[in-house]
């Protein structure tokens, strides 16, 4: 199975079986070399097909989508084994997939694209900290980015969790995204992450952290973790084509919205005594704040600090739409 596209070339029998052997071994196949697909797991066949590729010597692995018919389990180990396959082989893999966990911790450079139009292309860390529009920073995270509606006044931000102090850092994007078009106030769309959020009893007073009450509907244990789920008054209704189309990809176009009340996570140390029903005092890291166009979803924040290495070796393409 291994060898059919080395004996479909005519290589040399001796050839075949050294370049089959060397793949086996690398891909911990030895001991099935003379088993039948029938008799193989879901990942030793999927480690099969990728020995069919390393046996051809490629300059460049093109995959597309190679773990999605694999249970959530086998999938995780498969994602250890293509990293490890990758660091030994040494080849480029451009990696095509619809799960932005298998993008972000595969990928040295990862390429967001939406309706086949690339969005960003940036290691991963810097479309984490960095996205250039709303749909990258509602795709890249789990849980997801959660959008509230903003107004920006001077150096004031107001939002649903009350009204900060726009952070030096961010002053600085805001006046590179106005192009000198004066600073005048003006609706925006704010971006907060879940793990930036933190139980007040638990977090150490330092500067940048704005301090608000919110009553818990649901929470939820991870163990290492707790996600608190909770609502705010917004008093408008959020609209982004952005995203709606993060919602539809998501499956969740049909569920009903908050209207003028917006659903918010927060990522709670698992330490919290945060309470389902109960009131906790949360704090929020306003250093972490990105801030988005309403009309057309880029960010106002964005700082443009690329992380494109001219010596990656794997690039993954995390294709929502």
């Amino acid at each position: 199975n291994m060898g059919f596209a080395l004996k479909l070339a005519k290589a040399d029998p001796g050839e075949i079986d050294k370049k089959v052997g060397e793949a086996a071994k690398i891909l911990d196949l030895e001991q099935h070399l003379e088993r039948k697909p029938a008799n193989l797991s879901g990942g030793q066949r999927q480690r099969v097909a990728m020995g069919r590729a390393i046996v051809r010597d490629p300059k460049c692995f093109l995959m597309d989508e190679p773990l999605s018919n694999l249970d959530a389990k086998l999938r995780v180990q498969m994602r250890t084994e293509v990293a490890r396959i990758q660091r030994r082989l040494g080849t480029t893999m451009v990696y095509v997939t619809h799960d932005q966990t298998e993008a972000m911790t595969l990928g040295d450079r990862v390429a967001v694209m939406r309706a086949g139009i690339i969005q960003q292309v940036d290691s991963p860390s810097t479309l984490y900290d960095d996205p250039v529009n709303l749909f990258v920073a509602g795709f890249i995270g789990s849980p997801s980015m959660n959008f509230v509606p903003g107004r920006l006044e001077g150096d004031k931000l107001e939002l649903p969790f009350g009204n900060v102090t726009v952070p030096d850092h961010l002053k600085q994007a805001l006046q590179k995204a106005r192009d000198g078009g004066g600073s005048g106030a003006r609706d925006v769309i704010a971006g907060v992450r879940p793990e930036h959020f933190e139980d007040a009893a638990i977090e150490p007073d330092r500067p940048g952290l704005h301090k608000f009450k919110a009553r818990i509907d649901v929470l939820e244990s991870m163990g290492s973790e707790l996600y608190a789920y909770f609502d705010i008054e917004t008093g408008q209704e959020l609209e982004s084509d952005d995203l709606a189309e993060l919602a539809k990809d998501a499956g969740m176009e049909d569920l009903p919205s908050g209207g003028a009340n917006q659903h918010v996570v927060a990522r709670l140390d698992s330490d919290s005594k945060a309470t389902a029903g109960g009131e906790i005092e949360l704090v929020l890291d306003t250093t972490t704040i990105k801030l988005f166009d309403p009309d057309g979803g880029r960010s106002l924040t964005y700082t443009g600090n690329t992380g494109n290495g001219a010596g990656s070796k794997a690039a993954s393409a995390a294709a929502p739409a």
